[in-house]
């Protein structure tokens, strides 16, 4: 089978782990060349290792997607390696903040807002005239099911909801240069860090498989495989959408009386 990205220049933020650096491997190896760009820089230049042991192209460049001079070092930096960018994934997140209004604090709030939003911002205002040089492009929006329910998180959800406004305008205005715009919103992913979390709750985690109709949570791969349909030629007509890999937890659940 051919490579689904052959000759593709991808740049994933939050690649040093997760999502992100499944995303890496994955694009890699449908021949895409790889920009890692994460604040842990060590973590990062792990991935591009392991993408390059494996055969393929990938250079980390180490950023802070929520501050402006990082993210327009980042996009001139890629474009010296490789030249262009055919697809952008905005991944980077910032975790731990699980408060309701009344009890979140001013500066926690402004940095979700600033990594969860500013940041996906400012990188899609230096992807797209790079990807309009190019022809064409893709942009991949990592939202959430917190995104289009009221689950928890303030900061994070409001930030993930944004996301999703944001890629439909992008969807709307650049459609006409064959750049397409998507969100995915996954439920809960079964990475190093939640998995961390959940070993030390039990309970909860028990809570947590009982809300999914499959049972049990997502993998990394399982939301890497849309990305790659989002990203590659396959979704040429596709944009403007937001997609759930979530194992049916917003479908509802089964009711029984008895």
């Amino acid at each position: 089978m051919p490579e689904r990205l052959k000759g593709k220049i991808a740049l994933i933020t939050g690649a040093a782990g997760g999502i992100g650096a499944d995303m890496a491997a994955l694009f890699a190896e449908e021949g895409a060349s790889i920009v890692i760009a994460d604040i842990l820089a060590e973590k990062g230049e792990a991935v591009a290792a392991g993408i390059q042991s494996a055969g393929g192209s990938a250079t980390s460049i180490p950023a802070d997607v929520s501050r402006s001079d990082d993210v327009d070092r980042l996009f001139a930096e890629a474009g010296q390696v490789y030249g262009g960018l055919d697809i952008l994934v905005n991944n980077a997140i910032a975790v731990d903040a699980d408060k309701t209004i009344v009890d979140l604090d001013e500066p926690t709030w402004d940095k979700f807002i600033d990594v969860c939003l500013k940041g996906p911002f400012l990188c899609a205002r230096r992807a797209l005239p790079m990807m309009k040089a190019r022809g064409g492009g893709s942009v991949i929006w990592m939202s959430s099911v917190n995104a289009l329910f009221g689950v928890s998180e303030t900061a994070y959800t409001a930030a993930k909801g944004g996301l999703i406004s944001m890629a439909r305008l992008v969807a709307a205005e650049y459609g006409e240069w064959n750049i397409r715009s998507n969100v995915i919103c996954p439920g809960t992913i079964g990475t190093e860090h939640c998995l961390d979390y959940w070993n030390r709750f039990p309970a909860g985690f028990q809570k947590i498989l009982d809300m999914y109709p499959l049972g049990r949570i997502g993998t990394p791969r399982e939301v890497s495989n849309l990305a790659l349909f989002l990203a590659s030629a396959e979704s040429s007509f596709v944009t403007g959408g937001v997609y759930l890999v979530d194992g049916g937890l917003l479908a509802g659940r089964k009711f029984e009386v008895s």
